[in-house]
């Protein structure tokens, strides 16, 4: 069966890209980066150990995962994990940020994984550093939300965004660069950035296919599933209406019908302005 029906033509004017007054939204010009307003402080302490580029021990025996962000991954004892490239520079950089700090802890979602770590923006008590934005900052991590997760993202973004446009850190090799929907083939169980045009939006029993090819069995799609179509309407982005339109999209490559990443948040998407 194909995946979407005859094209569903849309009418009107799509939303302003969601992440467009990311510099509006807590990252200072000068100085270091500030958590933006709006989130809950929870119980703080101090770091004993930096475990990876975004994982921390506190002194009370916490876990915390730096929410929002995605580090270089070491193998931390999984047998015949490979260590990312910067992974140790990330670890690294980490440790001279909070190691032995005193830390503020906030969180905009889910406060706990199913591991049993806190999820939870960092700031450091010292100086009102958000360690997260220093993080993406210096190019050591990416941006990495999820549906039950995804406060400061606008902020995040900006530092990413001005990372990877000074090509620091990560964004200085191939192993992180943004991909093409025609080069994602080999990148499947892999977390990737993909920019491209879409061709092709459809709906199918609720579920929404942007298609970046003209062959649905082969060519790269990005799929909403019917669940997330709440959370991309209180957001004011139609997925139907970006066909036509240049987006970024990251997430996790599954392989269905060709490479595939699947949305279930708006935030996943990054909307370029109209040409």
């Amino acid at each position: 069966m194909a995946r979407f029906s005859p094209l569903r033509r849309w009418a009107g004017r799509i939303a302003a890209s969601l992440l467009m007054t990311a510099s509006a939204q807590g990252l200072a010009q000068d100085g270091p980066p500030v958590l933006p307003d709006g989130l809950r402080e929870i119980a703080g302490g101090v770091v004993r150990r930096v475990i990876d580029g975004d994982t921390v021990v506190l002194e009370d025996g916490r876990q915390v995962r730096l929410v929002g962000t995605q580090a270089p991954k070491l193998p931390l004892g999984r047998p015949g994990y490979p260590t990312w490239p910067l992974a140790e520079e990330s670890r690294a950089a980490l440790v001279e940020l909070v190691d032995g700090a005193p830390v503020r802890l906030y969180a905009g979602g889910r406060d706990m994984d199913r591991h049993g770590r806190t999820l939870a923006h960092l700031v450091r008590a010292s100086d009102g550093l958000w360690v997260q934005g220093e993080m993406l900052r210096r190019g050591l991590a990416r941006v990495y939300t999820f549906a039950d997760n995804r406060s400061a993202t606008a902020a995040l973004y900006a530092a990413e965004r001005a990372a990877r446009a000074a090509g620091r850190g990560i964004w200085a090799l191939a192993y992180y660069a943004v991909r093409t929907p025609d080069g994602v083939g080999g990148d499947i169980d892999s977390f990737q950035i993909v920019a491209g045009r879409v061709l092709e939006a459809a709906e199918v029993r609720g579920r929404v296919f942007l298609n970046f090819g003209r062959n649905w069995r082969t060519d790269f799609t990005v799929t909403i599933p019917p669940e997330a179509r709440d959370l991309f309407a209180a957001a004011g982005l139609d997925p139907l209406a970006l066909e036509g339109r240049r987006i970024r999209v990251r997430g996790w490559i599954e392989s269905y019908n060709g490479p595939e990443i699947t949305a279930d948040h708006p935030e996943m998407i990054e909307v370029e302005p109209p040409d």
